[in-house]
């Protein structure tokens, strides 16, 4: 009697496909780095909350003499991340979320090295955590951007795929799934943000890192929303001026940000040209100090990620009505000023107050205008008005408002359009894209005397 594998051919591939280590192992070195992106996630999100509790428990309350430490500590620990990032991890400066959309546009591996690597992976956790004790308006959700794809480009490396750009995506989606606990948000940013031009083929590699490490971060925080559970509805009839308030004046105060962002960056980048580390120091020390200043002045709520103050917005406790300008400045400052950190959770925090302070304007719940600030406010950041309000439902658990977040996110990003036509994280990539041409041309020129 022949064999089974003789009798069916189909059987016999598939079994040899299977058992063939150049099959096997790549995959089982991707799903590890998956894996880790959850991991390392979940460590990094530890490492930001200590951070951040430590420097408060450093400065005390508002009374107590310690309060104006800031005006110290905030400077010199921008120094010190600006020069870190300097010296030791170039290519860390920033969101991250920027490298990585650079690097699925380069070709070159050595190109991708100084944007996506271990030691920048590394790099940038140990400097966003440092930023974060020192009391910068940064968040760690761009930089786990970043880390995971800098993980997933290394697991391409060490397990022999050819699918880099795929990969870079995955890695990234990971990053953003595992950061807020938010499995959709992350694959609706890998399509939406990430990846413009978005080839279906990934499809699977973006599934599969997002739910290894969704997985992974479940497995040692449990399940959780990022900002609890939120139990207000959204009632049209009532409502609606509300959310049209909140669509397009948070998304003019985005496409406000994102326009200085770019306009400050760019000027200093000139600057930065003749001495580039002693100009690049004086103008992190500049940013802290008015860091600092800003944080003394709101009574320390601008100090961090922003995270407990949009937590309580949305569970329905109302922001001073001044602080979403106080936090815009905060955040603008600690972005201009170069040093790791990303401003997802700011914006959020920022959004949070104009909902919160629209929301006393028209008579609204509090938590209700919260998320409709964040919405409309993220989508005129990032230009990303499913990214936008897919993120905020995953964050809050409440699926009673989809229309109205929406309503809000695309109105948002509509008025983010007529004000700034560039979308702040693919700018900012383009820096970079034009670093490593810069950077390719000059190692290809013969120097004089030479050829």
């Amino acid at each position: 009697m022949a064999p089974q594998s003789r009798k069916y051919p189909m059987l016999r591939r598939s079994r040899a496909m299977w058992g063939s280590r150049r099959v096997w192992q790549p995959r089982l070195v991707f799903w590890a780095g998956a894996v880790s992106i959850g991991v390392i996630s979940v460590l990094f999100a530890v490492l930001a909350d200590k951070a951040q509790a430590l420097f408060h428990m450093m400065i005390g309350d508002s009374g107590d003499r310690r309060f104006y430490l800031p005006l110290a500590v905030t400077p010199l620990g921008f120094v010190l991340c600006t020069w870190l990032a300097h010296a030791f991890f170039p290519g860390a400066q920033g969101s991250g979320i920027p490298q990585a959309i650079a690097a699925r546009h380069l070709r070159d591996d050595d190109d991708r090295s100084h944007l996506l690597s271990l030691r920048l992976a590394a790099g940038k956790i140990a400097l966003t955590v440092i930023g974060l004790f020192c009391g910068a308006s940064i968040g760690r959700e761009g930089p786990t951007v970043q880390v995971g794809a800098s993980l997933m480009l290394q697991a391409a490396r060490w397990g022999g795929m050819a699918q880099a750009r795929g990969l870079i995506l995955a890695g990234s989606a990971a990053g953003i799934a595992a950061a807020f606990n938010t499995p959709l948000a992350g694959i609706v940013f890998a399509i939406e943000e990430m990846g413009r031009t978005y080839e279906a083929r990934t499809n699977g590699l973006v599934l599969t890192a997002v739910i290894l490490a969704g997985l992974a971060s479940l497995g040692l925080l449990g399940n959780y929303t990022y900002f609890g559970v939120s139990k207000e509805t959204i009632a049209f009839a009532a409502d609606w001026p509300l959310v049209l308030g909140c669509g397009v004046i948070g998304g003019g105060f985005g496409a406000l940000f994102s326009l200085l962002a770019l306009k400050i960056t760019r000027r200093i980048r000139r600057w930065h040209t003749q001495q580039p580390l002693a100009r690049a120091l004086l103008v992190a020390a500049v940013c802290g100090l008015g860091v600092a200043v800003i944080g003394i002045a709101s009574g320390g709520l601008t100090f961090g990620t922003g995270y407990a103050q949009a937590r309580g917005a949305v569970e329905g406790t109302p922001l001073p009505w001044f602080f979403f300008l106080e936090k815009f400045l905060a955040g603008l400052l600690s972005m201009v000023s170069g040093i790791p950190g990303g401003i997802f959770a700011p914006s959020l925090a920022v959004g949070a107050g104009i909902g919160s302070s629209l929301g006393l304007l028209f008579g609204a719940s509090a938590g209700a205008a919260a998320l409709l600030g964040m919405a409309g406010y993220f989508a005129g950041v990032v230009q990303a008005p499913m990214t936008a309000f897919v993120i905020i439902l995953e964050m809050t658990g409440n699926h009673d408002n989809v229309i109205a977040l929406m309503l809000a996110s695309m109105l948002g990003y509509g008025t983010a359009r007529m004000i700034s036509h560039e979308p702040l994280y693919h700018a900012l990539s383009r820096v970079f894209i034009a670093e490593a041409i810069r950077r390719r041309r000059a190692e290809t020129v013969p120097e004089p005397g030479q050829g």
